[in-house]
């Protein structure tokens, strides 16, 4: 079990550049910054040390997490307000505390570091363990009960689009068939189906064959694009003018989603041609990354967690029309 003393062995991805980003949001008194998945708390903990005068509200739909993350920034008291929530709930959890408006945001999407770690989750591949899979376990259905009450079309469809898996229908007829025989419980049998279930040339290549599956299945099990599907223009309709918005995805359908968001709010609505663009038309953003930013090679040599990320930042230049 994770502990706040081995915490630290945890590295933020991407954590300079997060706070060279935010910096000029947060800088000024009273300033309130959103993480808006806390984890263990790494990012949340650099931000209360980096700006001094910035007051942090973190949420995270893992409670095990809240607790963790917890003790280690117990030491910057009434600095840090910790809610259980999950991210699409931003607005509600900023009104209950009676917040209007915020200087920065930070999603850092995907599992966290220690859903990874603790094996009885059932998010690694690499380790056998009851298929969870749920960053919240006290709610929602796991990744077995998918597997095991899914349909063939929803299994196919779960695993093409959210797995971005070419062999989707196949999988999805080998774990049908097997589940026939006993209900899926575990992992290790999930990978081996998988690995067998995909041509011996696709094996070869591209890491474990079962690594689709896994993202599709915790994709499906959290509904995690409808929350952040969510989340971002809760989170932007939040932010102050001069406020920034920082968002860390892993995978390509996260990246596509956010940079939507974005490309749109930095876009003029008038329609072409207008010799003068009317306020209300303007772009509400601005981005502060050409496309998607990489991790460098240092952070790449110091944490291979890192290798997937994609940064992409805005910041709020002005307020909707009729704000």
């Amino acid at each position: 079990m994770s502990s706040a003393a081995d915490n630290a062995k945890h590295v933020p991805v991407m954590l300079r550049r997060t706070l060279e980003v935010l910096a000029p949001a947060l800088a000024a008194p009273g300033a309130v910054v959103v993480d808006a998945t806390l984890g263990l708390g790494g990012h949340s903990e650099a931000l209360l040390r980096e700006f001094p005068e910035a007051r942090l509200v973190a949420v995270d739909r893992d409670p095990v997490a809240l607790r963790l993350a917890g003790e280690r920034l117990a030491p910057f008291g009434e600095r840090a307000t910790l809610v259980h929530a999950v991210y699409d709930e931003i607005p509600e959890v900023l009104a209950g505390l009676g917040i209007e408006r915020i200087q920065g945001a930070l999603f850092d999407l995907g599992v966290s570091s220690m859903q990874l770690d603790e094996a009885d989750r059932g998010f690694a591949y690499a380790q056998d363990a009851p298929l969870d899979m749920r960053m919240d376990q006290t709610v929602g259905i796991s990744a077995a009960e998918v597997l095991n009450t899914y349909s063939h079309g929803e299994l196919a469809r779960i695993l093409k689009f959210y797995g971005e898996e070419r062999f989707a229908g196949k999988i999805a007829s080998v774990i049908v068939r097997e589940r026939e025989k006993e209900p899926f419980s575990r992992s290790a049998r999930l990978v081996d189906l998988v690995r067998n279930a995909i041509p011996a040339a696709t094996r070869r290549t591209g890491g474990n064959p079962a690594k689709r599956t896994f993202q599709a299945l915790r994709i499906e099990v959290n509904g995690e694009l409808s929350v952040l599907e969510r989340a971002i223009p809760g989170a932007l309709d939040a932010l102050a003018v001069g406020g920034r918005m920082v968002v860390l995805s892993y995978h390509s359908l996260e990246d596509r989603l956010v940079k939507g968001f974005l490309s749109a709010g930095a876009a003029s609505t008038a329609p072409p041609g207008l010799p003068i663009v009317p306020e209300e038309h303007q772009p509400r953003l601005k981005l502060l990354t050409r496309g998607a930013e990489l991790p460098t090679e240092e952070e790449l040599a110091e944490n291979r967690r890192a290798k997937p990320v994609r940064m992409r930042a805005v910041e709020r230049i002005r307020e909707r029309a009729g704000h």
